[in-house]
């Protein structure tokens, strides 16, 4: 059994521990912590383990722990792979990696120095349908992939304390990161040019916060592709995720945004419902990606989505960020030539 910490137990983070805690194979939920000592207390009572927890440097010298999953606000995620690099305990880290690129490569290198595993949790390589696509598209069902288009909308935006606290990032590294991942990994290529436009429009007093509620970025690809990824937080009809991939022979759509196969004809009109939560449309995703984990340290394989490839999909989203803020297109190929080490 690996023992296994998680460390930040908010809606994300408890999730991961009650996957360990009931339906993962040979991992052991040893521990949790939380900033908040009496959220740790809590969860560690509902989930039945004695250990837990105020800070990740307790929660890495616990004996029982051999690896931690880091859930915590992205701000804290550097520190946290150190503190685990020191102890000798493998990660997986949400994403994003960090805030920014300087951070990102210590990071990389404090896991190398110390010879330990460090997952990033970019969970939508494990949701069924995406791998499908992943699978088809290496088998060259679709020809060469030549166009890539991803809409993330969310249900509604998180409250106000989550942009005043500063420890999270922008729309473009807390959510479109993920499509920026996906980008990479279904066209087969890096993405060499960004074009990134954002707006504060659905919600105003984020503006206040340096923060944005709407984007678009559009990139170009090493070998001539080209892409687009909308993000938008304030959807209020559902949480809405979906993906196409276009190739020279055919085309994938991925996502959709009903809970139930059902569809509801009245004279009125149609009408089906919607997804409201992310962890409902990615549950499956959630769980694989932690089997996959503690497979991966049982095995001593590389992992499935490794640390650069969380360094890469932040690298994009804060060159959107830049050619937004500057209005104008911004190239990552001295980005990605000077990451090759890590």
């Amino acid at each position: 059994m690996i023992g296994i910490g998680v460390v930040g137990v908010g809606d994300m983070g408890k999730r991961h521990a009650e996957n360990l805690r009931h339906y993962v194979p040979g991992a052991l939920l040893a521990a949790v912590a939380d900033s908040n000592l009496e959220r740790a207390r809590a969860v560690a009572a509902e989930l039945e383990i004695e250990s837990y927890y105020g800070t990740v440097e307790e929660l890495v010298q616990d004996q029982g722990v051999n690896a931690i999953v880091v859930a915590s606000p992205p701000k804290f995620h550097p520190d946290a792979i150190h503190a685990a690099a020191a102890a000798r305990k493998h990660v997986l880290c949400e994403k994003p990696l960090a805030l920014t690129l300087e951070e990102a490569d210590v990071a990389l290198e404090s896991v190398a120095a110390a010879g330990v595993t460090l997952q990033m949790g970019h969970m939508r390589r494990y949701d069924p349908a995406y791998v499908e696509a992943a699978k088809r598209i290496d088998a060259g069902d679709i020809g060469d992939p030549i166009i890539f288009k991803s809409i993330g909308r969310d249900t509604q935006p998180p409250p106000l304390s989550y942009f005043q606290s500063g420890a999270n990032g922008t729309l473009l590294l807390d959510s479109s990161v993920h499509d920026f991942d996906l980008a990479r990994w279904l066209m087969k290529d890096e993405v060499v040019e960004v074009h990134a436009y954002t707006a504060t429009l659905s919600v105003p007093e984020l503006a206040k916060y340096g923060c944005f509620d709407f984007a678009i970025a559009n990139f170009r690809f090493g070998r001539g592709g080209i892409g687009n990824v909308e993000s938008f937080m304030n959807a209020r009809y559902g949480y809405d995720i979906r993906t196409e991939i276009i190739g020279t022979k055919a085309t994938l759509q991925v996502g959709r945004m009903w809970e139930t196969a059902v569809e509801v004809l009245t004279e009125q009109g149609c009408r089906h419902d919607a997804l409201r939560h992310w962890l409902v449309r990615f549950a499956d995703a959630y769980l694989l990606e932690m089997r996959d984990f503690v497979e991966t340290l049982g095995s001593g394989h590389a992992p499935r989505v490794s640390g650069r490839d969380g360094r890469q999909a932040i690298a994009i989203a804060l060159a959107a960020q830049q050619s937004s803020r500057e209005s104008r297109p911004v190239r990552l190929q001295p980005i990605l030539e000077a990451s090759q080490a890590s």
